[in-house]
C-alpha cells in the first residue's frame, strides 16, 4: 500500500504532531512516520552531538528527528524561524549525516522567500505527483485542527485543577489527541473536537469564584512544549491553579495581531521589536498584570538572546503592577526536583499574598 510512497518525519513539537500527519497523509499522500514521544533518551543523544552554547531546542529536535530516522524515516522535514531556529535544519542535516545516517533533508528555511511557487517546490519534493486542489483542502482542514487544539488545551489546563473525580480532564484530553491522530477527513476531525467540548462539560468541578490565576509567557518552543519545560502547566494546575498560556501556534501564527498593533499597548515598556516572540510576550504579561493574575511565570530555554531581553521589561511590569513573576530557564540539565520545588515556592508565596489582600 506505501510501497514507493517517502516515509516523512517531523521533530516532535509540543501535541501537533498529528496536524503534520493530517499535512502529510492526507495533503500529500506519503507515509507519515510518528517520531516516538520524546524522552530523557532523545534529549541526551540530542545532547551528545550538539554544539555546547546551542539552545535547548536544538538538542532535542535533533535527538528527535534521529529517534524518527530509527524508526523507519527516510525523509526528515525542518521547519523555518525568525531567530537562530532559521539555521537549525542546516547544521542537524550535518550532524546527523555525519553519524552515518541516510535520508532526504526537507529544510523549509530554504523557501522561505514569500512566493507560493517556491513552497510549493518544497511540497513536491516529498511528492511530485501531489494535487494541490487536495494539499489544500486538507492544509485548511490541518489550520483548524490546531486551532482545536489550542481551544481544548487551554481549557484543559483553565480547569483540571478543579475536578471533582482525579484525572477526569485528562481521559478526556487523551481521548481527543488520540482522535486528532486517527483523523482522516475533515468530518473526523468536527467529531474529534465537539465530543471532547461535551466530556469537559460533563466533568464535576468545585472551582472557586475566586481562584489563583497564573500567566506563562516565554520562549515559542519551550512555553508549548510540555516535555521541554517538564510539564510545568500541569504541575501548576495540580496544585489548584487556573494556568494560562496564550503563546500557541493559533495565537501568534494563525490570527496573531502584529507588532504594529501589540505595540501600541506596550508602549511605555518597549519601543522596538526586539525578537521573534518579544512583542507578544511583553503586552502578554501586561494584560495579566492588568487583569488582577495573581503571577506570572516566564519561561525560556538557556541562552535564547530575546527572552534575556525581555527579562528587564517583566520586572518593569512587576513592580508598576506589583505583581510577582517567576523566571524559569531550562537546558539539558534542569531536573524536575528542582523545578517543583521553585514552583511549589512561588505556589506558596503567591497563595499568602492573595489570602492577606
Amino acid at each position: 500500500m506505501n510501497i514507493g510512497k517517502k516515509k516523512v518525519s517531523f521533530p516532535m513539537v509540543a501535541n501537533y504532531d498529528s496536524v503534520v500527519r493530517y499535512f502529510v497523509e492526507c495533503g500529500l499522500d506519503a507515509q507519515f512516520i510518528m517520531p516516538p514521544k520524546m524522552t530523557r533518551r532523545t534529549l541526551e543523544i540530542g545532547s551528545r552531538y550538539s554544539p555546547d552554547y546551542v539552545c535547548a531546542p536544538f538538542k532535542s529536535t535533533l535527538g528527535s528527528m534521529i529517534d524518527a530516522l530509527e524508526a523507519g524515516a527516510d525523509t526528515l522535514v525542518m521547519t523555518m524561524g525568525l531567530c537562530r531556529l532559521g539555521y537549525y535544519g542546516e547544521l542537524q542535516e550535518q550532524i546527523i549525516r555525519d553519524l552515518g545516517y541516510n535520508f532526504e533533508m526537507i529544510n523549509l528555511a530554504e523557501y522561505t522567500t514569500g512566493k507560493n511557487r517556491d513552497y510549493l517546490k518544497a511540497l513536491r519534493r516529498i511528492n511530485p505527483k501531489m494535487s494541490l486542489a487536495k494539499f489544500t483542502l486538507a492544509a485548511a482542514e490541518g489550520l483548524k485542527m490546531v486551532e482545536y487544539i489550542d481551544e481544548i488545551e487551554a481549557e484543559y489546563y483553565r480547569n483540571c485543577g478543579f475536578e471533582l473525580n482525579k484525572g477526569d480532564y485528562k481521559k478526556a484530553l487523551d481521548r481527543f489527541y488520540l482522535a486528532m491522530n486517527m483523523a482522516k477527513s475533515k468530518k473526523d476531525v468536527e467529531e474529534g473536537y465537539r465530543e471532547a467540548k461535551r466530556e469537559f462539560n460533563r466533568i464535576p468541578m468545585d472551582k472557586p469564584e475566586q481562584p489563583l490565576r497564573v500567566g506563562i509567557v516565554g520562549e515559542y518552543f519551550t512555553i508549548m512544549d510540555p516535555f521541554s519545560n517538564l510539564d510545568l502547566e500541569q504541575k501548576l494546575a495540580d496544585m489548584g491553579v487556573e494556568v494560562h498560556r496564550w503563546m500557541n501556534i493559533t495565537n501568534r501564527n494563525l490570527h496573531y495581531k502584529g507588532q504594529k498593533n501589540l505595540g501600541v499597548q506596550i508602549a511605555e515598556y518597549c519601543q522596538y521589536e526586539m525578537g521573534p516572540t518579544s512583542t507578544a510576550n511583553i503586552w502578554c504579561a501586561k494584560n495579566y498584570a492588568v487583569n488582577g493574575f495573581d503571577g506570572i511565570i516566564h519561561v525560556k530555554s538557556a541562552g535564547c538572546t530575546p527572552e534575556i531581553d525581555v527579562m528587564p521589561i517583566l520586572q518593569n511590569i512587576s513592580a508598576d503592577y506589583k505583581i510577582p513573576v517567576l523566571y524559569l530557564t531550562y537546558d539539558s540539565q534542569t531536573s524536575d526536583t528542582g523545578l517543583e520545588t521553585r514552583v511549589e515556592a512561588f505556589y506558596d508565596m503567591i497563595s499568602m499574598r492573595k489570602k492577606v489582600v
